[in-house]
């Protein structure tokens, strides 16, 4: 894990102009450590190293975003025993592959948890080499990150949120620099330090942040260096104020979820200094061309180099069917879409295409396609906008307001407005627009399992819904975790 990260340097080292090349040390002598964290240029170059282990496919690059958890939300069409996600999109967690990647993103992710462990450790309360506003972004972003990735392991791997489950041990929560074995903690202790973690380091974020007077500074840096610049591309104040209400929220505490998502939505939002603003920047663009990602709106995002990859390796139609992610049966049928959409002049619905080849004619998700004017062709949304609107649309005490934010997102799209004539046909409406937003993201079979949904899409039928038992939601720790607590 120590060896990983003393390598780890940042693969957009291009964008943010930290590091130039691997760092060249020893991992196991603790010289070389100290070498590395003597200057500032080491503290970044270590922060940045975590962020390209980020997009590693094991975990944000693919697995936890476009593959395995969103294969899990049923999101694809799938009835052959054949296909290499079959054992995802029916839960069925025993089998040798399915352990394998879960295994996988068990281990990356603590490793990187561990990384984080190291700068925070290093930042300590303050350090000469690290002036302001370095210092708060660096351990700010540090905690920020260690947060993310505890909270993402429990939203897979422990139960449904209740009052009887919140109290069961299920994951570690890890705060040692030095690998070790740290016991299983309950959800509500791991949601309790999450919180810790996050407001910390939004504390830290709102004293250093330049997002927060000079926006997300989307552009190179035309004076110096990038450290301070691509905001969208770091665990920004923003994001990390985004993170508190979805952790909040996940804990069913709607006040704090809506005080933290209507916070940020009025700053980010206001019209004399738009930070994240709604809506589509090219909206008259081809489909291949179009701003799919509707990048303006990305509150956090992974910099994944050769991100096309990810459109040849899932979506294309020129792979075979048992590798493909098809939201058909591998044909032009557009019913499962068209009972998703419900208004035709969606924007979303540009990211459907219909395109062919020798074998016929494929419906095809072209999200991740990399076209030559391609807007943010290295982008990986972790958080949007769109989330706490939805958020605030959910957490309102009043049936008005919710539909008021729900609309909000719904006109930035090109669709008509709705009004609910009940907060359980707003909750619907809810549903399905965050299924539209967050596609290929890796959110919303956590939105299934934290609302504890019993009825959801399903993966051998075009239109049809399947049952749900809690076991599907909760993936079991994997082997190489419980054979070491064995011993």
């Amino acid at each position: 894990m120590r060896k990983s990260f003393l390598y780890s340097c940042m693969m957009l080292a291009l964008l943010l102009g930290s590091c130039k090349k691997w760092i060249d040390v020893q991992p196991s002598d603790r010289l070389a450590e100290d070498k590395l964290f003597s200057t500032r240029e080491g503290y970044l170059t270590s922060l940045n190293g975590v962020y390209a282990e980020l997009t590693s496919p094991t975990i944000y690059g693919e697995q936890m975003t476009t593959s395995v958890v969103d294969v899990m939300a049923q999101y694809y069409f799938m009835t052959s025993s054949t296909h290499r996600f079959y054992d995802f999109t029916t839960f069925n967690y025993a089998t040798d592959r399915s352990r394998t990647a879960f295994d996988n993103i068990w281990k990356k992710s603590y490793e990187l948890i561990i990384n984080c462990n190291v700068i925070i450790e290093r930042c300590g309360d303050g350090t000469p080499v690290l002036p302001a506003p370095y210092f708060g972004l660096v351990k700010g972003e540090a905690l920020a990150l260690r947060a993310m990735l505890h909270f993402d392991m429990l939203r897979l791997f422990g139960p449904i949120w209740s009052e009887t489950n919140k109290t069961v041990p299920c994951i570690p929560f890890n705060s040692s620099a030095r690998p070790q074995a740290s016991v299983l903690v309950s959800s509500d202790v791991v949601m309790q330090k999450v919180i810790e973690d996050l407001t910390q380091a939004a504390a830290l974020l709102k004293d250093a942040d330049p997002i927060i007077t000079e926006g997300v500074r989307h552009g190179a840096n035309p004076n110096g260096t990038n450290e301070l610049y691509y905001r969208q591309y770091r665990l920004n104040y923003y994001a990390v104020k985004a993170l508190l209400a979805r952790a909040h929220l996940w804990k069913q505490d709607k006040e704090n979820a809506l005080r933290e998502a209507q916070e940020v939505l009025t700053a980010v939002l206001d019209p004399a200094k738009t930070i994240f603003p709604i809506g589509i920047t090219n909206p008259s663009a081809t489909p291949a061309d179009f701003d799919h990602m509707i990048r303006n709106e990305v509150m956090f995002a992974l910099y994944k180099v050769n991100r096309n990859t990810v459109y040849t390796n899932f979506f294309t139609p020129d792979l075979q069917k048992d590798q493909r992610l098809s939201f058909n049966n591998n044909d032009a049928n557009e019913s499962r879409k068209n009972a998703l959409y419900d208004d035709q002049n969606d924007y979303r619905l540009k990211a459907w295409m219909s395109l062919s080849n020798p074998n016929g004619a494929f419906l095809t998700h072209i999200k991740f396609s990399v076209a030559s004017n391609t807007p943010a062709p290295n982008m990986m949304p972790l958080i949007r906008l769109s989330e706490l609107l939805l958020i605030a649309a959910e957490c309102t005490p009043t049936l008005e307001e919710g539909t008021r934010y729900l609309n909000i997102l719904r006109t930035g799209r090109n669709c008509v407005s709705l009004t609910p004539a009940t907060p359980v046909l707003l909750k619907d409406f809810i549903t399905r627009e965050f299924r539209k937003e967050v596609f290929g993201e890796g959110q919303m079979f956590f939105y299934y399992k934290r609302n504890a949904m019993t009825a959801i899409p399903n993966h051998a039928h075009l239109t049809n819904t399947k049952q749900m038992i809690p076991g599907n939601y909760t993936v079991p720790l994997p082997l190489s975790e419980t054979a070491v607590r064995g011993n």
